[in-house]
């Protein structure tokens, strides 16, 4: 970026502060802001008038008010795509680990109390033959349905629309018409849609109770899908046996009631952190830039149609 354009960045490996970012906003032509930057209503009607777009550092835009960049006529880009198999792979970790009680058993040897093998020591919950459920069949949903397939899952997923038949034949998914169905009929229930207003708290207390006995929840999407009240309720009561998460509502705060469960797989929001994927997306951000540079629609605007 530094190559092709006067550019302006933020040299530490942490969030600018608001204030910061309001400051930045008043000079530059183009805003890059990662997940962590809330771009509100406020703050783009603040902006100076030569901000002319927002290219944003990953896929996720909930954090940027789009209905207000658009009232302003200035684009939002994102970088689809690029980080679907690495989040993938840390759901995964999530649906394989929990189950299989993973993180307390990494803990027992590490405390030096393992005592050995024992016939009934550390028993979990085998994998094949149970019934994996998908919130979201986008990229990182579908990506998710091929990986567990071939660990013996049965795939269900629950998305605003069925995917085509010969997409659910290829994957070997079947769709279900009702979040409330999927969540009754799955023994690990893994979370990959957008957080939108209608998604927020999707998984509430109500819906958390629909699930079997014993069963367990991963998010690799947004803190925000989950009522965390009703997600820690029901794992200190042992309606669920546990859970994989990466993202949290208030990161980078975790509650400590999660940290101390045995059986709660806490990690720190690292689905697309792998070099080659930031990578990936840092291409897509300078392309967008540089297509917009060039008078020509960016590759990867987000739809104003999703606005509003």
């Amino acid at each position: 970026m530094s190559e092709l354009f006067d550019a302006t960045l933020n040299p530490q490996d942490e969030p600018m502060s608001r204030d910061a970012l309001i400051e930045a906003m008043r000079d530059c032509d183009v805003l890059v802001p990662t997940v962590t930057d809330r771009i509100d209503a406020e703050m783009i009607a603040g902006a100076g008038d030569q901000l002319r777009l927002i290219a944003n550092f990953g896929a996720g835009t909930e954090h940027i008010d789009l209905a207000a960049a658009a009232a302003r006529k200035i684009p939002v880009t994102n970088t689809p795509g690029v980080f679907t198999d690495d989040t993938a792979d840390i759901a995964m970790a999530g649906i394989i680990g929990v189950p299989r009680r993973i993180r307390e058993g990494t803990q027992l040897v590490r405390r030096g109390e393992w005592t050995g093998w024992a016939p009934s020591g550390m028993l979990g919950r085998k994998l094949g033959g149970k019934v994996l459920g998908i919130v979201g069949m986008g990229r990182i949903g579908q990506a998710v349905a091929h990986r567990a397939r071939a660990f013996g899952l049965e795939v269900a997923y629950y998305n605003r629309k069925p995917l085509p038949s010969a997409v659910e034949s290829m994957l070997s998914v079947r769709y279900l018409d009702s979040l409330d169905a999927l969540m009754a009929e799955a023994d690990i229930l893994t979370l990959h849609c957008p957080l939108t207003e209608e998604t927020r708290q999707c998984i509430d207390a109500r819906r958390v109770a629909l699930m079997k006995p014993g069963s367990s929840i991963i998010n690799t999407a947004r803190g925000e899908l989950i009522d965390q009240e009703a997600l820690i309720a029901a794992l200190q009561s042992g309606h669920l046996a546990g859970a994989g998460l990466d993202v949290y509502p208030d990161e980078p705060r975790v509650d400590r009631r999660l940290l101390d469960h045995p059986n709660v797989m806490t990690l720190p929001h690292i689905g697309s952190a792998t070099a080659e994927g930031r990578e990936a997306s840092g291409e897509k951000v300078i392309a967008n830039i540089r297509f917009w540079a060039d008078g020509h629609r960016p590759p990867d605007q987000v739809l104003t149609a999703l606005v509003g």
